[in-house]
């Protein structure tokens, strides 16, 4: 399966001097953040190599690396290509704690940034649908939610991420993307070492559809409301966890 998200919001270019370790960031950042899921294709190495700045040498270099740790393999044939098999840890009581203890005092200022960016994502989203008729975007929108309500507990993050981050992508700024995409990775390992709960992802699910309905409605100040409030959830969870 060949993925069917814009990623143009974590594949930018690269500095010259770090080029092989920001591809490498670059690529772990999609694998993690499961914008490419385990048994996904990757573009095919022109396009990585165009959108990242750099040689398919580098490209190479950096897909060797990650398949020699076992995050990705690459296929040959027509039907091949570089095809991730990562799959996210089971949650971890010990594994919380140890990054409780190392990422615990920087909880406060990621979920601000979180807050910050995903809240705005939502408002302008919407702002640009109150302008507009007939949108492809809402269909967009509600294909992620009816992914994300239909989630196996072993896929729910996953595709969780891919709902959120869908919202700032349909607003068409990469710059808004990137740094959505950097707020969720902020939290990511954290979000990925705690229990799915039932009781919270049938709250988040009612949470996800006031998201998406104000966006639609075009409502800039309902979507932030609601990006907000459920966003509070999270991090009172984080924060419960992490205790």
């Amino acid at each position: 399966m060949s993925v069917n998200v814009d990623l143009s919001g974590v594949l930018r270019p690269v500095r010259e001097g770090n080029a092989f370790e920001e591809t490498v960031e670059r690529l772990l950042t999609v694998i993690k953040l499961g914008l490419i899921g385990p048994g996904e294709r990757f573009p095919p190495e022109r396009d990585l190599a165009t959108q990242l700045g750099i040689s398919r040498l580098t490209l190479r270099d950096a897909i060797g690396e990650l398949a020699r740790a076992g995050y990705v393999e690459s296929r040959r044939g027509r039907l091949g290509g570089t095809f991730s098999t990562y799959t996210r840890p089971a949650p971890n009581v010990g594994e919380l704690r140890r990054l409780a203890t190392e990422h615990g005092e920087r909880l406060a200022d990621a979920l601000t940034f979180r807050f910050a960016v995903e809240t705005g994502a939502a408002d302008m989203l919407a702002q640009q649908l109150a302008a507009s008729g007939t949108d492809p975007r809402r269909d967009a929108l509600l294909a992620r939610l009816a992914e994300v309500s239909a989630a196996r507990p072993q896929d729910y993050r996953r595709l969780d991420t891919l709902f959120h981050l869908s919202i700032a992508e349909l607003t068409g700024s990469s710059m808004l993307s990137t740094a959505c995409a950097e707020a969720r990775m902020r939290l990511n390992d954290l979000l990925n070492a705690i229990p799915v709960l039932k009781t919270n992802i049938a709250h988040s699910a009612a949470q996800h559809e006031q998201i998406v309905a104000a966006i639609c409605a075009g409502n800039p100040g309902a979507a932030r409301t609601a990006v907000a409030e459920h966003l509070a959830g999270t991090g009172a969870l984080l924060r419960g966890f992490l205790a």
